[in-house]
């Protein structure tokens, strides 16, 4: 059974704190249980929180929730800070999908917290398909485990992992994941291009593949590798096309070269 905060504190609210804040909603969450602090509100966003009955930067003092979700952009952290600092008590649970910031800067910033979950969604989040990373520090409690749990499943899957540092592979891995995937699409374009497919065709159609090749995956209780035999016969086209991509300078190490170095900059943006 999901289990809702009874007070929360969204600060920030752009495309994936609103992403977020529309997944609760529709799971469940109370708008009335509900602030979100952002300085500039989309319309979109102030018409959500009018159905919903969500308040948007009260003018009165707001007083320190069950949970703080931290959904700004990483380098307004230092700035933003002060105001924060009073919304984190001792048993507030702060959840912080900032990339690039550890536990340690949080708690730095908002010295009275104890309860910190660090989690990292992605871009899918934003129609409900997306898939967070996140790892809690000692002092979280089973419950406000549960609650993260329920908040993050808003917008998609969770994996929680056991260290904290393991959040650097998620990023590099699952949070920048997408952009691989999009770019995948790119590469598969160009390639129908250069076997003589009209432009506008190959990208309809490296589009498409994708996009099927994804739902597949996502009915399908079989593993990746299972599907993959499953549309290769031997000595066809797919086989043939395969050669390429999994020989010795194929895929596989040129998609580990590009998860590390994602990983080693998310470490490095981490500090």
């Amino acid at each position: 059974m999901a289990e809702f905060p009874k007070s929360l504190v969204l600060v920030g609210a752009g495309k994936m704190g609103g992403a977020m804040l529309e997944g609760w909603i529709g799971a469940g969450l109370s708008g009335s249980a509900v602030t979100v602090m952002d300085p500039l509100p989309s319309d979109e966003l102030k018409a959500f929180a009018a159905q919903h009955h969500i308040a948007i930067n009260p003018t009165t003092p707001v007083a320190a929730p069950e949970v703080l979700v931290l959904g700004i952009k990483p380098q307004m952290l230092d700035a933003a800070a002060p105001q924060l600092a009073p919304l984190a008590s001792a048993q507030t649970l702060v959840v912080s999908i900032l990339a690039g910031k550890t536990i340690a800067n949080l708690k730095a910033r908002l010295p009275q917290a104890r309860a910190f979950v660090r989690a990292m969604p992605n871009l899918p989040a934003s129609v409900g398909r997306g898939i967070s990373g996140a790892a809690a520090n000692p002092s979280v409690t089973p419950h406000q485990r549960a609650i993260a749990d329920t908040l993050l499943k808003g917008v998609g899957r969770v994996e929680w992992v056991a260290r904290e540092e393991l959040i650097d592979a998620v990023t590099g891995l699952s949070g920048s994941g997408p952009a691989y995937v999009f770019y995948l699409v790119e590469c598969l374009a160009k390639a129908g291009e250069a076997q003589g497919l009209p432009a506008d065709l190959a990208l309809r159609l490296a589009r498409a593949t994708v996009e099927g090749a994804g739902e597949l995956l996502h009915q399908s209780d079989l593993p990746a590798s299972t599907l993959r035999h499953n549309v290769t016969s031997p000595g066809g086209t797919t086989a043939a096309g395969l050669q390429i991509l999994m020989g010795e300078d194929g895929l596989a190490p040129l998609i580990e070269s590009t998860v590390a170095a994602a990983t080693r900059r998310a470490t490095e943006l981490s500090g």
